[in-house]
């Protein structure tokens, strides 16, 4: 009896069977002979094991076993976001992370009381045109971001700074003044960015050649070196 009580716990079964004398049987399914029971340690039935009916206590199921847990998903830093969207996208990573330190300070639930959202503050009409389903998505938003960044680029022939004139008071209002529109925020936006832009380009750690920043011109810059690759 105790080797076959050993032997049932090895195999798996969807039943136990509890003894009187405080055994526990492991079976598969189970038949009644004339008093006694006989409990099936396999699926297919091959080993089994009777045991007066008297004996056993009761029955109950084992639960099923858990699936395997799959291992959580490391989130993504802003950082490797950025890197992966200017690959995509063409758009220098440096320049992205201006833009996103000005628009939301880095914070991906960020709100405008414009209804501008997440990162890189996308409108919810532009989100939609770029295919950003969820602007609180920071993956999602800075690709989105920086997608829009690369056709502002490419609209103004790589001026920087109409892109990032554009970028904040809307491409209608660019083409409706031929240039940085007279709004003091956008000025001011235009200077935050670029001044941090060249900031980054002046600390990395590059060759001068390789460092590529937009040269000061009538309090901005012109060019957009750096900012589209």
């Amino acid at each position: 009896m105790a080797t076959l009580l050993l032997l049932s716990t090895t195999v798996f079964a969807v039943e136990i069977a509890e003894l009187r004398n405080g055994f526990f049987i492991r079976h598969s399914s189970r038949e009644m002979h004339e008093g006694s029971v006989r409990l099936f340690v396999d699926d297919q039935r091959s080993g089994f094991v009777d045991i007066p009916a008297d004996q056993i206590q009761s029955y109950s199921h084992e639960p099923d076993p858990l699936p395997p847990s799959k291992p959580a998903e490391t989130a993504k830093s802003t950082g490797q976001i950025v890197r992966e969207a200017s690959v995509k996208h063409g758009v220098d990573s440096d320049f992205i992370l201006s833009v996103i330190k000005q628009e939301s300070a880095g914070n991906a639930h960020a709100v405008s009381p414009a209804g501008a959202r997440g990162l890189m503050q996308l409108m919810p009409g532009t989100a939609s045109q770029l295919g950003v389903n969820d602007s609180f998505s920071p993956e999602q938003n800075v690709h989105g971001g920086a997608r829009y960044l690369r056709e502002l680029l490419e609209r103004y022939k790589g001026d920087a700074v109409k892109a990032l004139a554009a970028y904040n008071a809307g491409p209608g209002a660019v083409d409706r003044y031929n240039g940085v529109p007279p709004y003091r925020e956008t000025h001011q936006y235009i200077q935050r960015v670029i001044r941090d832009y060249n900031k980054s380009k002046q600390n990395t750690e590059k060759s001068p050649s390789a460092v590529k920043r937009i040269t000061a011109s009538n309090g901005y810059g012109t060019g957009a070196e750096g900012a589209a690759k």
